[in-house]
């Protein structure tokens, strides 16, 4: 049988064993819902829609699934509802390592706003501090159930709200306890990343890494100020770019200006295919301008958004762009390395976790499909030799 003609797509198994790097996750959008139903119990919350947690779990996906992002983050009420206290807090982020582990990602960078876990008291300090310390205990249990994975904290200011500045101030004293970055996130429209400019400028005298939500479900005018005014690192989403793209009908591409300006300079983009469908930033995964991006070798990255919103993980993700576009462990590896290198952690370390850890993961899976695919090959031969007899 000619190799061509076997199958070198991943299976979902094959994608769960893969080492992955998720860049784009929030941590009050991945609570597992029985937690969100054990914490509601014990803070004396009342207000979830349902008290079943799978019920309460298919509620989270139907609110979020309605293609308005404002919609999307009124889901969020009732996961930060229940994250006012230490000890939920430090639960929900050991669950969070844990969770990513089991789904084979091996690098993180979970982002949350302390500004809004202050209801019960906490200072922005404790809430770092509580997270910091729960991510340590996740990082403990997975490597004692067989997982290996390194979580770190991005911290996120609220555009609509006035404490960037102490946020990135808070950011940038934890920087070497855990905090890789800063964030600010929250609806765009109105809500223009110029608002934040003495964060922004801030960090920047600080040498401190931060990205910046822009190009989701405002378009070119937002990832323009989020790059151009602010300094950004990344992009959250940017899915928007695509606006400055034009594909004539003969398949020929050409780029805008700033659309050609983030190709050149490697501006890493943090898409969430699922989240950008919920939230009318994408109509389907074909649609998805991540295959576009893709072939264009943009700087694309691959990641889950909210976990628990969306119903998935990083191996439901990369099943969907799997099964939509073809993409192979090939495919996997270079999106994976693409967000290893965006990652905001020194670059030796970078460079160990893509060599060490991916590169070695990669070709593990790829060398047991290859002696799969080589006794399937014998297989058959043999079959066509006894048939000839």
């Amino acid at each position: 049988m000619p190799r061509e003609t076997l199958s070198t797509q991943p299976t979902e198994e094959q994608i769960r064993r893969a080492p992955k790097v998720l860049l784009h996750d929030h941590l009050d959008g991945g609570l597992r819902p029985a937690t969100v139903v054990d914490l509601a119990r014990k803070a004396g919350y009342d207000r979830l829609p349902e008290t079943d947690a799978e019920a309460l779990g298919r509620w989270f996906r139907e609110a979020a699934d309605s293609g308005s992002l404002e919609r999307y983050l009124e889901t969020f009420a009732h996961t930060v509802a229940v994250m006012q206290s230490r000890d939920a807090l430090f639960r929900v982020a050991a669950e969070c390592a844990e969770d990513l582990a089991a789904d084979g990602v091996v690098y993180a960078e979970v982002r949350y706003a302390p500004e809004q876990h202050l209801e019960g008291g906490l200072s922005l300090e404790d809430v770092v501090r509580a997270v910091n310390e729960g991510f340590r205990e996740g990082e403990r249990r997975a490597l004692a159930a067989g997982h290996r994975v390194r979580v770190t904290a991005l911290l996120t200011a609220m555009r609509h709200a006035a404490r960037s500045l102490e946020v990135a101030e808070l950011a940038n004293r934890f920087r070497d306890e855990g905090v890789a970055g800063f964030d600010i996130a929250g609806a765009e429209a109105g809500y223009p990343p110029t608002r934040h400019l003495d964060a922004f400028e801030y960090l920047k005298r600080e040498n401190h890494h931060f990205t910046i939500h822009a190009g989701e479900s405002f378009g070119l005018p937002s990832i323009w100020q989020a790059l151009q005014w602010c300094g950004a690192d990344r992009l959250g989403h940017g899915v928007r770019i695509t606006d400055d793209i034009t594909v004539a009908e003969d398949g020929t591409v050409e780029l805008g200006r700033l659309a050609a300006y983030v190709r050149d300079k490697r501006v890493p983009l943090e898409m969430c295919p699922t989240s950008n469908l919920q939230t009318g930033a994408a109509t389907s995964y074909a649609d998805h301008p991540i295959g576009l991006l893709r072939t264009l070798h943009y700087r694309v990255t691959v990641n889950t958004d909210n976990r628990l919103m969306s119903g998935t993980s990083m191996t439901n993700e990369f099943a969907h762009l799997v099964c939509t576009f073809g993409y192979t462990l090939d495919d996997m590896q270079w999106f994976t390395v693409n967000a290893m290198k965006s990652a905001f952690i020194p670059f030796d370390e970078r460079l160990a976790m893509i060599n060490d850890v991916i590169k070695p993961g990669y070709a593990e899976l790829k060398s047991a499909w290859l002696f799969q695919q080589t006794a399937a090959e014998r297989g058959v031969t043999s079959a066509l030799s006894h048939a000839d007899r």
